[in-house]
């Protein structure tokens, strides 16, 4: 019996940015990716977090580079705007071709029926 021989194969998960894959930051990136900004309100809304947890995923969005955040006047209150930076898109678009390489990956031998179907007429 002959052994086959396998070449060593980096999984694609490999390239999966883990702060960038946590559902929230996903969707946070995911709807900031098609906007030039979103001012805070509408972001929570959109994206469905509290205030707390949606300011906690743009802490650390804004701390490793990929959203800035801008704050502005707007009579007695603070309105806070944030975009995607270039570098977060570029980013976000490679975790998302990384994701969509898996979803391929998975596709190559597709799984057998588990009910038979019957053939007969």
């Amino acid at each position: 019996m002959r052994v086959r021989e396998r070449t060593p194969v980096s999984h694609p998960r490999k390239g999966l940015d883990a702060l960038i894959h946590s559902p929230v930051r996903f969707s946070i990136l995911a709807a900031l990716a098609n906007v030039e900004s979103a001012d805070f309100r509408f972001l929570a809304d959109l994206v469905e977090l509290s205030d707390s947890s949606l300011s906690q995923a743009l802490t650390a969005l804004s701390d490793a580079g990929l959203v800035e955040i801008r704050k502005e006047a707007a009579g007695r209150r603070t309105r806070t705007w944030v975009r995607i930076s270039d570098r977060g898109l570029d980013a976000f678009r490679q975790h998302v071709r990384t994701l969509e390489q898996i979803a391929r990956t998975g596709a190559i031998e597709p799984r057998p029926d588990p009910t038979p179907r019957d053939t007969a007429p």
